[in-house]
């Protein structure tokens, strides 16, 4: 999309002008330095660990499904603010996906973030949409340009099961007037296999998850889960926390966050063999429009100059809808979420009002996780430790 995605460059390998505090490395030369020590080691070649990267991904180009587009605000910074939907898919069709043993073909969306990377890459926002939010969701197109009817106080991630990320990108743009410069889709077989792959993440679970009807029994406690294990715990709604969509966010932020920290730490970057199996099952997972890895190492490597302090997931205000049609579905509050919306697409940073309650990377899981063994009532709702 509006991603700037050309080539590293002779230029980029010329000795750096004084008067720069930093010196900092290119995408290139970081993607180029990782690949030989990743192949030094497993013995595999450069160029066929990049092409077997490369090949794993999934490219959906939906540029021609999107209409009425808002305009990418001019803001000042040394790069271009980003703005990447991300989405989680359970395909039935696809082998281990279909968790719930639904019947019938056809995909459905439990998780949508938008995650901001500010222009000067000194912040980042992880914001989560409520599948059960009522929208008014705008026409749009399907793969073969005709057109896919809008609907009144109709759930969000009615737009993915109908229409896929297309659908879900031009609902969200009509709704936030904020433009997507990408989108990832996750799938749930894809989500078990890299949390495999890093050995698991550390969670704080304050009393036993037990829902027979769809096989999940998790018992208490402070320690690092994995596999389906994994994957039920942050899909689990009415046998954890309140019941509600909004619990489930809480422990799918924390849980992401975990996650993070557990990529970046130690124990995952000087595994190559720990590496080598999440990159893989990452890139696997992943539908996008991004058609090449440096594309996404790009953005990678952003989120890590960051730093995993500067990186905060909240939730889009919201409360429950007073109809009793539509109990248990939520609305989004105004003006905060207009006011929300309007500060990312000026890539401004978010007052505390927004702040508050926010989850970091930086203090989620690994070491610090551990440490979480006491569950408050607050926190218990969430089905988390604080």
């Amino acid at each position: 999309m509006s991603e700037n995605t050309t080539p590293v460059t002779e230029d980029d390998a010329a000795p750096k002008r004084r008067g720069r505090s930093k010196k900092k490395h290119t995408i290139g030369r970081v993607l180029l330095a990782s690949c030989v020590v990743l192949a030094l080691v497993t013995g595999l070649g450069v160029i066929y660990l990049y092409r077997h990267l490369n090949g794993n991904l999934t490219v959906l180009d939906i540029q021609k499904q999107l209409t009425d587009r808002p305009s990418k605000h001019q803001v000042t910074g040394p790069q271009e603010p980003l703005n990447i939907l991300v989405m989680g898919s359970d395909d039935r069709d696809g082998a281990g996906n279909n968790i719930d043993g639904l019947t019938g073909a056809g995909q459905r969306s439990d998780t949508t973030i938008l995650f901001h990377l500010s222009a000067d890459r000194k912040r980042a926002y992880g914001i989560s949409i409520p599948r059960d939010s009522l929208v008014t969701r705008p026409t749009c197109k399907d793969e073969k340009g005709h057109d896919i009817a809008g609907g009144t106080d109709v759930m969000w991630n009615e737009a993915f099961n109908i229409g896929g990320p297309a659908c879900t990108v031009q609902q969200f743009e009509h709704l936030t007037h904020v433009f997507v410069d990408h989108f990832v889709v996750v799938d749930f077989a894809g989500f078990e296999s890299m949390v495999d792959a890093i050995g698991g993440v550390p969670v704080c679970i304050p009393k036993p998850v037990v829902d027979p009807a769809h096989g999940i029994n998790i018992p208490a406690g402070t320690r690092e889960i994995k596999g389906r294990e994994a994957l039920n715990y942050v899909r689990a709604r009415y046998t954890l926390g309140d019941g509600s969509d909004i619990s489930r966010i809480k422990r799918q932020q924390a849980f992401v966050a975990s996650m993070a920290h557990k990529v970046i730490s130690a124990g995952t970057l000087a595994r190559v063999d720990r590496l080598v199996r999440f990159l893989n099952a990452a890139t696997k997972s992943l539908t996008t429009d991004m058609d090449s890895i440096i594309n996404i190492a790009k953005i990678g490597v952003g989120f890590k100059s960051i730093g995993l302090d500067k990186i905060k997931f909240i939730t889009v205000p919201i409360e429950y809808d007073q109809r009793e049609a539509y109990r248990g579905r939520v609305d989004w509050v105004q003006p905060q979420t207009d006011n929300l919306w309007k500060l990312i697409a000026d890539d401004k940073p978010l007052p505390k009002k927004f702040l508050n309650g926010a989850i970091t990377a930086a203090h989620a899981g690994g070491e610090d996780g551990h440490k979480h063994k006491k569950p408050n009532s607050e926190a218990e709702a969430n089905g988390l430790c604080s």
